[in-house]
């Protein structure tokens, strides 16, 4: 199966809906793909961190991951969260993602065992076997699980010819990795990541605004780079807001306040409390996101 070329742009980090009784809502996360998509996501990452992927079943993330594919259509670039701490299971979960049509998996360091670089290495090779040909993306988050992939350790990953490219949470580590394309892993290091030559980054205040998120990248496109700093100055409250307590909940209550998905989440994830939503809520007001 053909997978898409490049991996680019304004990557949103898909938040997953469930239904009050805490069952999957395909429907719900299809639409609210839809409306991404037709606001300027160039892609979509299904189940990762914002997607709430620890309390999804393998076969919640394939059923998302075809309901969303089926509603973006083959032009759009879609990845699934397909790594874990567990070796031989994020090879079974890889290869049903390209069976199932994702155009790349995203792998996060192992978490909680904690491997050194060498297991790291082990556990990118074998997931890279299990599916040859089929793109990966590393993801280094050293604040979730609690072992860092530094620059050069990245850079002698990227001789596995399947790892495209890193998404890089680690602010600390931002800049050009030898090898790998580099994906801005939180947004308020987005315009910092294009700076620099790279490509994109995979976000998740595109959710709320996702109209000038990717006018920060057209104008950067463009050379008109004042302009997009501008922008991207203008955008900073709500890189805030989203921060407010732990991802996904600022964002997965913003959207259910919207309209967009249900407030659901599954535990132990839980609702901001009401001093936390004001917060969440004030600072979107003053970066200019709207209410509704």
């Amino acid at each position: 199966m053909p997978f898409v070329s490049e991996i680019r742009g304004v990557i949103t980090a898909l938040a997953t809906a469930f239904r009050p009784d805490g069952e999957l809502d395909v429907d719900s996360t299809r639409k609210l793909a839809a409306h991404l998509v037709e606001n300027g996501s160039h892609g979509l990452v299904v189940a990762g961190t914002t997607g709430e992927s620890p309390t999804l079943e393998d076969q919640e993330k394939i059923d998302l991951l075809k309901g969303v594919r089926e509603e973006v259509g083959d032009q759009v670039t879609v990845i699934l969260g397909t790594g874990s701490n567990d070796t031989p299971h994020s090879v079974r979960l890889t290869r049903m993602a390209a069976e199932a049509g994702a155009d790349a998996g995203l792998i996060v360091t192992p978490y909680y065992n904690r491997p050194n670089q060498a297991g790291i290495r082990g556990h990118f090779e074998a997931i890279a076997e299990g599916s040859p040909g089929f793109p990966l993306v590393a993801y280094n988050i050293p604040a979730r699980t609690g072992v860092n992939m530094p620059p050069d350790f990245l850079a002698e990953l990227a001789q596995i010819d399947e790892l495209k490219a890193v998404k890089q949470a680690n602010d600390d580590d931002l800049g050009p990795i030898e090898g790998l394309d580099v994906l801005a892993g939180n947004d308020v290091g987005f315009l910092p990541t294009l700076k620099f030559g790279g490509v994109g980054g995979i976000l998740v205040a595109s959710h709320l605004d996702n109209g000038r998120m990717r006018t920060i990248w057209d104008l950067w496109q463009e050379g008109r780079h004042d302009e997009a700093e501008a922008l991207d100055n203008q955008l900073q409250p709500l890189y805030e807001a989203i921060s407010v307590v732990v991802n996904p909940i600022p964002v997965k209550a913003a959207l259910a306040r919207r309209g967009l998905i249900p407030p659901t989440m599954r535990l132990p994830m839980v609702e901001p409390t009401q001093t936390e939503m004001d917060a969440i809520e004030e600072l979107l007001a003053e970066a200019g996101v709207p209410a509704t």
